[in-house]
């Protein structure tokens, strides 16, 4: 009885085990001005950089996630058009598709000689493995800028890679994810590359 149940139990946590996306590190990457007294503080709107759809659900879903970081770092949301510094925010999305290893159906050619005989024989093997899954690569990239001069204070990027089988690939898991990974120690070392799991 007790083996029946640790056998269940064992094929359930395989079970499990196959469910589970493994969730890659979001890369990471800041610089900024040398004077970082104005960050953090005062009003700020998210807008879209050049080349966003800010009516899009994917970037709204972005904005929210940021400005839930920026508000958490000390400032004062601020309607677009409005606000002491703007954060331009823009996110890029590419599926991939990487290619395979061998292919399909392998050819084996094989002899044996001895006291008993000798032969030749011909295998053929086929790979039954799966390919590689489709990947979505997301980049998360935000420039906060003094309004009244235009100065650039800090820019960050953030990207990951996972399988369109992650719960990550969809906007609403990994915008929060990026946008905190992004926002890790804000303002960050300038021009330092880091993970973030």
């Amino acid at each position: 009885m007790a083996r029946n149940r640790f056998a269940a139990l064992a094929l359930g946590l395989i079970a499990l085990s196959g469910c589970v996306t493994p969730i890659g590190p979001v890369q990471v990457t800041r610089f900024h001005v040398a004077d970082i007294s104005p960050l953090g503080k005062g009003t700020i709107s998210v807008e879209p950089a050049a080349g966003s759809d800010g009516n899009s659900i994917e970037w709204q879903t972005y904005r929210a996630a940021v400005m839930r970081q920026l508000e958490g770092l000390g400032y004062t949301a601020a309607s677009p058009g409005a606000g002491a510094q703007i954060a331009h925010l823009k996110v890029t999305r590419t599926t991939i598709q990487p290619s395979g290893g061998s292919g399909p159906v392998s050819v084996g050619v094989g002899g044996s000689t001895g006291t008993y005989g000798s032969g030749v024989g011909l295998g053929i093997g086929l790979n039954l493995s799966p390919g590689p899954k489709e990947q979505v690569a997301t980049e998360l990239a935000v420039s906060i800028k003094d309004r009244a001069s235009g100065t650039v204070l800090w820019e960050g990027r953030a990207s990951f890679v996972v399988t369109t089988a992650s719960p990550l690939a969809g906007t609403a898991l990994g915008a929060p994810k990026m946008s905190e990974a992004l926002f890790l120690n804000f303002p960050g070392q300038s021009g330092e590359t880091i993970e973030v799991k």
